[in-house]
């Protein structure tokens, strides 16, 4: 159940990322401009949240999830033990 909580986080968390970065042409953009998105608040089918951060702090936001979810994906967790050791 901890590992289906964890990936239906994940989802939302990717699904929620700002596209700014891959839709737009790449041109000179300023690190420091805040950009705003609403997102959806999970478990609520009408209920959102607006969220503003820099353009640098959505960057690391989306490399972490990247990066979350790559961990997760690789991560190999034996039930009977209840440990986890890295996948190959």
């Amino acid at each position: 159940m901890r590992l289906a909580s964890l990936l239906a986080l994940l989802s939302f968390a990717i699904a929620a990322a700002p596209t700014f970065a891959s839709d737009r042409p790449a041109k000179a953009r300023d690190p420091n401009q805040i950009v705003c998105e609403n997102q959806e608040v999970l478990g609520s089918r009408l209920a959102t949240r607006r969220v503003c951060m820099t353009r640098a702090q959505w960057a690391e936001h989306e490399r972490d999830d990247r990066a979350t979810v790559n961990r997760s994906q690789t991560q190999l967790c034996v039930a009977s033990g209840g440990q986890c050791s890295r996948g190959q």
